[in-house]
């Protein structure tokens, strides 16, 4: 699998999807999304790299995902 950067929301999405898949994205607080993201198997990326706006890209490629599943 490829690495996972900020810049991949749609892949972040999916990841986050397949590991909470239980859990509605848009009741994360983006501070404990983060964590999650860091914590992706496949991430490498400065984690101080991130900001509001690539966090609620990845929130809304995550929700894609989960609503599409529901």
């Amino acid at each position: 699998m490829m690495k996972l950067t900020w810049d991949k929301f749609e892949d972040i999405g999916m990841a986050l999807y397949e590991a909470h898949s239980d859990v509605d994205p848009l009741k994360v607080r983006f501070t404990d999304m983060h964590k999650w993201i860091v914590e992706l198997e496949d991430f490498e990326d400065d984690p101080a790299k991130s900001n509001e706006a690539k966090l609620e890209a990845i929130q809304m490629a995550w929700h894609e995902e989960w609503q599409d599943n529901q």
